[in-house]
């Protein structure tokens, strides 16, 4: 089964976080692969516990991943 990873890093030094959003399961990692390794673990202990239904959210399907600015107001 396909799962995506969304990472994020403050700075590197920091480590990352990765987020699965077809099962809500998120780890850490000091690298981007002991995080995606972590993610991958954390989401199959998941899916055994709350497997998904046939053709359910964890379907296979294509994800787009992309940034965007949100404007602030200061008060």
């Amino acid at each position: 089964m396909k799962l995506n990873a969304f990472l994020i890093s403050a700075a590197p030094e920091s480590g990352y976080v990765a987020f699965n959003p077809e099962t809500g399961t998120t780890t850490q990692g000091e690298t981007v692969e002991e995080a995606i390794a972590n993610l991958k673990e954390a989401c199959e202990l998941y899916l055994e516990e709350c497997p998904p239904p046939a053709g359910g959210v964890a379907a296979e399907r294509n994800a787009l991943l992309t940034t965007f600015e949100a404007e602030l107001e200061h008060a």
